[in-house]
Order: C-alpha cells, then structure tokens, then sequence
C-alpha cells in the first residue's frame, strides 16, 4: 500500500520550498534598476550611411534607451578611406553621433577593424558609472593576416556588471558552417582584457554576441524558401537553419542565448529594393554565378555567465533520498546573489526600410534588470565662481571612492551636447596623481585663454586614464561672454577655434 503521508509530506515540503524560493526572489527584487539596451546588427556592404536613421533607432518610440550599441560589418575600408576615416571620423560614426547627441547620448566607446564598427553610446547620466572600458579585435581573414573577417569587442563595468560586446564577421558562403565556428572559437580563445576578474570574453557577467556570422539555410531549395518567407512560415526554415543545428552539436554554443526567428532572413536583398536576389551574378571568366538563397545571416546572441557547480556534484551517491534531502537544504542554504543581473529581450526583428546594403539591419532591444554594485560617482567635479574668457577660471574637485588615479588624469570642458570623450573644448590636468581619499577639495585652474569668449553652457568631466573613461561630470554651467572681447568689438571671424566649437 502507498505511503500517502509520506507523498504530501513531500509535496508540502515542495510547496514550502517554492514559497520560499519566491519570497527570496522578490527579497533579491528589492533595489532592482531596469536598462533599456537598443542593439543593431548590419552589414552596410559599403555604402555610405542612409540621410536619415530615425526608424532604424526607434527614436519615435516613447519608451528611450539608456544604452545604444552598434555593430557594422563591410564598412568602406579602402586605404585612402581608410586613413581618412582615421584622422577625420568615419561617415557611420559621425550620423550616429550627430543624430544620438541632440538627444542626451554620449559615444562612450569604439572600436574599429577595417570593415568591422562597434559603436557604444549612453545616455549621459550613466556615464560616471561606465567604467574600466576596454576594446581589443581578432583577425580571421586570410589565415589571421587580414582584417576583412574577424571579430572586435567592447568590455566595460556598467554599475559594477561586467559587460562584453563581440561583433564578428565570420567566414561566407553555405558550405563554410564549421569553419564559422571555428573562426568563433578563434575569437573567443584569442581575445583578452587587462584585469583579475574578465580576462577573457567569456569571463564577463554578460556576453552578447552578434554581427553578419554568415550562417545559411540548408538543403531546402530557393522555390521552398521563398514560399515559406512569403507566407511567414519562418518556422519551417528555422531546423535548416545551420546556426541552430550546430548548437545542438558544439557545446559551447549551446551556452548562448537567441529570440525566435520570427522575422524574414535579412540576407541577400537586390539593392535598393525589399526583393530578394533576383540579378544574374556574373563570376569568374564571364560565369553565370548561383543567386543566392534567403538566409538569417544577421544575428544577436547572449550569453549568461553560468554559476559554477556545486562541490562535488560529479560524485556518486549511494543513497538517493539523502541526495535530495541535501540538494534540498542546499537550494534553502544558497546565498542570494547580492547583485543580480538578470536580461529579458523585449524585441528581435529586422527593419526592411533601408535599402543601402544587400542585408537587412537587425534590432535586438533588452531590458537590463540590476542592483547597482555603486550608486556615487568617484570624484565630484565643480565649476566655480564666474566662468568667462576675462579670467582664469577654477575648477574644484574631490575623490568620494578609492580608484587608480594617475599623473595623467585630466578634467575637460566640455559643450552641453557633446557628442564623445574626445570632443572637449579644452582640457587641464590634475594637480598630481595622489588623489587622496577625503574631505579636501583640491583646486586647479583653466587658463582664460582657453576659455572660449562668447561663452555658453558647459560641463566639467574627469577623465581617469586608468580606467579609461569619465568618472566625475559637474552640474551643467554657464560660461559668460567676454565683456573685454564685446567692448573691444571682436568680429566674429576673429573668435578662436574654441568659440566657434561652442557656436556650431
């Protein structure tokens, strides 16, 4: 005769341990900040940018990002272009910047590989608290000599959560899906960031993964492929899909995280058209190439970094009902993570509006869920008394945390709007690089003759060459106009190259 005592006993005590296991959780909920994360996929096939990129941000939508990351793939990188881009800001990242700073949004970070751009925007009140900012690239083309292929990477703490951006361009055409995974395994093995706790990419709290990995549909013919888009059965592609079949093989795939493909296959379009590769291609020695079929070329991943298992979980026990009574009082026992962080990925789909390219773009919005590991910046930077270009002006500022301070830290003036770190007005360096922990102010001064004469709002950023980013930001104020510049009667054409910064 069954035991029935024993069977809702038991059952009690489940019951018991998800009522705990719930209250726990909304306990962890306590405190918890929500992010909106706005990503974008595309291979630009080396057109220059579109007059207008409102649609692909979503910047009617009323819910507003706090994070924008872009990855690019086959921007123009011919060597004249290139070098040019280098010195001057290349096309893509100055529509970004131009179109997301009006806005309150900052570039952050960058990191270019000759066709390959990731582009990291915040919105400014953030910024003090992305920190330990970190780039480095992979090259996969031509047996790692060339940088047409590969991978680059943003690493950086935001609210004291380890981040990582990978946007790859991985190896093309259908016949290539191992060697995909191979250039990634490449990418992953070979990438690595100064520090204890991420030194390499998988190290990190949260990875995303995403860019033109290239991957096919395979054995369905182009008659199937195209009825199924057009009748968005996206489902009966999705097996075919070779991304998704070797996940079910590679383990370490299988690590990472994906939204259903419940949009069309973004690659390959006619271009300036929403039609799918209609043209004769013509190939080597005057050939007829093969068009090429639809495929999911265009893709954004994540991946959780997993929790170690428990002690001595491969170990065998003899006693099945000790095992769960222990695993049991094990999961009552687990301390809660003191700092969550938890992704929920609100939308996955593709903007068929831009024609530019032979790819669709790719949008991936998340909602950041966490408890901020630090809620005050590291330095409070101030602008005191009257600003204007009559007098020297003086900065004050103090450490409210411990961090690496350096001889080569310095404080910028900064526009309202600007539009990157780089793009101070002018810059003073701090009075020494023992920047103590206390109450004292420490003062330093801006030469008037940096101060630009018809003045304007501004702020104040210290900049931490350690941790390579802005850790302190003043309360915007206002410079005044020279009053011995007016009285003067200083032409327009005669104010400085700071001024006119301020008037554009």
């Amino acid at each position: 005769m069954r035991n029935y005592s024993v069977f809702y006993g038991d059952e009690m005590e489940q019951e018991t341990l998800k009522a705990l296991n719930s209250l726990r959780l909304e306990q962890k909920r306590h405190n918890i900040d929500t992010f909106r994360l706005f990503m974008v996929t595309w291979n630009v096939a080396t057109a220059e940018p579109p007059d207008d990129i409102t649609s692909l941000l979503q910047l009617n939508s009323p819910k507003k990002a706090d994070l924008y990351v872009i990855g690019l793939q086959e921007v123009r990188a011919a060597p004249l272009k290139f070098v040019t881009d280098l010195a001057f800001g290349d096309s893509w990242s100055c529509l970004f910047m131009n179109t997301l700073s009006p806005l309150g949004y900052i570039k952050v970070s960058s990191v270019r590989m000759q066709g390959l751009l990731l582009l990291f925007f915040s919105k400014l009140e953030h910024v003090p608290f992305i920190r330990d900012i970190r780039t480095t690239y992979t090259r996969t083309g031509i047996y790692g000599y060339w940088g047409n292929k590969g991978g680059v990477s943003i690493h950086l703490s935001f609210y004291g959560h380890s981040l990582c951006f990978l946007n790859c361009h991985l190896a093309a055409h259908i016949h290539y899906a191992s060697e995909r995974v191979e250039e990634f395994e490449h990418i992953l093995n070979s990438q690595t960031f100064e520090g204890k706790n991420t030194p390499s990419v998988l190290d990190h709290k949260l990875l995303f993964w995403f860019g033109d990995l290239n991957f096919r549909i395979e054995d369905h013919g182009m008659h199937f492929i195209r009825n199924c888009i057009n009748s968005k059965n996206f489902n009966l592609l999705w097996s075919k899909d070779q991304l998704t079949m070797m996940k079910k093989k590679i383990p370490r795939l299988q690590q990472f995280e994906e939204g259903p493909l419940d949009f069309q296959p973004t690659y390959k379009f006619d271009l300036s058209t929403d039609k799918y590769d209609s043209r004769l291609q013509t190939a080597w020695f005057g050939l007829t190439a093969k068009k090429r079929k639809p495929a999911w070329c265009d893709r954004i991943l994540w991946r959780m970094n997993p929790k170690p298992p428990p002690e001595n979980a491969d170990k065998e026990h003899d006693d099945d009902d000790d095992d769960d009574e222990e695993q049991k009082q094990k999961q009552l026992e687990e301390p809660l993570d003191e700092f969550p962080l938890n992704l929920v990925q609100d939308t996955y789909t593709s903007n068929m509006e831009y024609s530019i390219s032979d790819h669709k773009p790719v949008i991936g919005i998340f909602t950041l869920e966490l408890r901020k590991v630090y809620e005050t910046p590291l330095v409070h930077v101030c602008a005191e008394g009257e600003w204007s270009a009559d007098l020297d002006a003086l900065v004050t500022y103090s450490p409210l945390e411990q961090f690496p301070s350096s001889a080569w830290d310095w404080i910028g003036l900064y526009k309202v709007g600007f539009q990157s770190i780089s793009d101070y007005i002018t810059y003073t360096w701090v009075k020494d690089d023992q920047v103590a922990l206390s109450n004292e102010l420490i003062q330093v001064y801006v030469s008037k003759e940096e101060i630009p004469v018809l003045g304007g709002e501004c702020v104040l950023c210290y900049y931490s060459s350690n941790l390579q980013c802005i850790v302190g930001i003043s309360e915007p104020f206002k410079v005044h106009e020279s009053r011995a510049a007016i009285e003067e009667g200083f032409l327009l054409e005669n104010i400085n190259k700071l001024d006119q910064a301020l008037v554009s």
